[in-house]
């Protein structure tokens, strides 16, 4: 069955293994990634080389929801800085997707071989991004774990491209479901409110944090997993980062501006990826040219030699093993008497005591005015299922499609 005539939800037409096998030549894997496993592909015929990822429907449901979801995705996409779908094929016991192979070096590994290194590289980088995102946002499309920017080849003016994209999702409606890597999070997803396409500029602001500074704008020293955990979605939470000496010493006021404006932790004030691309740091001359290139190389080897944080994870297992940990802290069966299962999270999360009138958006001001204890930041990461379905405001996007998107279907 050749690639376009993988319909999701029709009845089954499997793919027999044989026809991967006689059109693609697959290598060694190259990694193991949470959701599936990369290969190198080479096709027999034109002798091209494209990458390979292989889902094992075995490996359960969430699995198989990523591969149906990324080839859905990859389906609607066509964009120059994204990483096309060559090839899709579904077996019954495996779903193999083909995409275009990129040669080149991740951008923080770029960055410590070059010789000569400014805002204006950076600048150049997250126009791309930028572009990219805008793009899928126009298409109601949510990216939800943006941070692997690479090189699409090792040429000196290789373009950057985005992939990974089994977390992405359609904004029928605002999402409610955490997901993604914690230090690139968002306020909203952290404080369990709904959330939309904001989350994708929030983490590009903290990509651009990162490759200006080399250093990540949230991070928690912390010598157990779950404090530092903890510290970390309360620091995101209030928006607590600084642009702090000497590392932003040289970093030019306007570079700092955007920073502020993608990590606004109120997301309906937050920039969309169109405008971001419209600010003078990404469109105009504001940019500085001064080289950053050892401040941000030192601290981009300290920090990615330590840091545990480029797995993208689901959030949810996260933040009940938060709430779990305070409460046998507090031997408290739960984190208030009377508290109610939360029928929107697996496990069932506790809720506050009834009478709570606090809403999702209150609770984040709060903590964005003042970091709370832990026993009420610890709230504020399980807020209750009657919070969230509060009616939310209109999140600003980047465009509309004029069609309504179906609506995503069950595995």
């Amino acid at each position: 069955m050749p690639f376009g005539c993988l319909t999701l939800g029709e009845k089954k037409d499997y793919n027999n293994p044989s026809e991967v096998a006689d059109k693609y030549d697959l290598g060694q894997i190259v990694k193991s990634e949470e959701f599936c496993e990369i290969f190198r592909a080479k096709d027999r015929n034109t002798l091209k080389m494209y990458t390979c990822k292989k889902f094992h429907k075995k490996d359960g449901r969430k699995v198989r929801k990523a591969a149906k979801n990324e080839i859905m995705i990859l389906k609607m996409i066509k964009h120059h800085n994204i990483l096309q779908l060559v090839d899709a094929f579904e077996t019954k016991k495996e779903y193999f997707l083909f995409l275009e192979l990129a040669t080149g070096r991740e951008v923080f590994d770029w960055i410590l071989d070059q010789g000569y290194y400014s805002e204006r590289d950076t600048s150049n980088v997250m126009r791309q991004v930028l572009e990219a995102v805008a793009y899928l946002h126009s298409l109601k499309i949510v990216h939800r774990n943006l941070k692997n920017l690479v090189y699409f080849n090792r040429l000196k003016h290789s373009k950057i491209v985005i992939s990974d994209f089994q977390l992405a999702k359609l904004e029928n409606g605002l999402i409610k479901d955490p997901c993604g890597t914690p230090e690139y999070l968002a306020p909203e997803v952290v404080g369990r409110q709904k959330y939309g396409r904001p989350v994708d500029c929030w983490a590009i602001g903290v990509t651009m944090y990162i490759l200006l500074s080399g250093n990540p704008p949230f991070y928690d020293d912390a010598d157990e997993d779950d404090d530092r955990d903890k510290n970390l979605f309360l620091k995101i939470l209030s928006g607590d980062y600084e642009f702090d000496s000497p590392y932003w010493d040289d970093i030019s006021d306007s570079a700092k501006n955007l920073v502020a404006s993608l990590m606004e932790v109120d997301q309906d004030q937050r920039l969309t990826a169109q405008e971001a691309i419209a600010h003078e740091w990404i469109s105009g001359n504001a940019a500085s040219n001064k080289n950053i290139k050892d401040g941000v190389c030192a601290q981009i080897e300290k920090n990615f030699a330590k840091a545990k944080w480029k797995k993208a994870v689901r959030v949810t297992t996260l933040m009940k093993r938060l709430r779990a940990s305070e409460q046998g802290d507090s031997g408290a069966p739960g984190l208030a008497a009377g508290a109610a299962a939360d029928p929107d999270t697996p496990g069932g999360a506790p809720a506050p005591p009834a009478g709570s009138g606090d809403s999702v958006a209150a609770s984040i001001q709060a903590l964005s005015e003042k970091v709370p204890d832990t026993q009420t930041a610890i709230s504020a990461l399980s807020l209750p299922s009657a919070a969230r379905q509060e009616e939310q405001p209109p999140v600003r996007c980047n465009g509309d499609v004029p069609q309504m998107l179906p609506q995503e279907k069950g595995d």
